[in-house]
Order: C-alpha cells, then structure tokens, then sequence
C-alpha cells in the first residue's frame, strides 16, 4: 500500500522528492501517512477533496484482502 500511494503522490506534484508515505499499524488499522510540500498539498487534496477521496478508494479497492482497515492520512 504504501509504494502504491508513493508512486499516485509523486505523479500529481511539483516536488516528488519530497514525498514521504510512512506506515503505522494498530490493533485494527494500518495508518499510512502522505507528506508532501505545503505548495503541493492543493494539488494532493484536489478541489472539494476529489482527489484526496480518489486515492483513499484506490487504496481500499487495493486492500481488499487486508484484515485490517487502511486509512490514509494527508499531511
């Protein structure tokens, strides 16, 4: 999951170097955490969080067969 929305997140930024996908796991969720530069968070988040609700879909189509629920964070 998270090389999945490393490689999203670089595609849609000016500045793909500084994007950094971290991973947390708790007793029912794996938490992933999308840094990005603060001139490219409009372009992460999308108008009305289009964008940021696409990524989180394509993440939960993807972990289908996880046991636990994957949520996506945008920082």
């Amino acid at each position: 999951m998270k090389e999945l929305i490393e490689v999203i997140a670089k595609a849609l930024v000016e500045n793909p170097d500084e994007v950094v996908v971290t991973q947390r796991e708790d007793d029912r969720a794996i938490v992933l955490e999308l840094h990005v530069a603060q001139s490219d968070m409009g372009k992460v988040i999308g108008k009305q969080g289009r964008i940021a609700k696409a990524i989180r879909s394509v993440v939960k189509a993807a972990s289908a067969k996880e046991t636990k629920k994957v949520i996506v964070d945008i920082q």
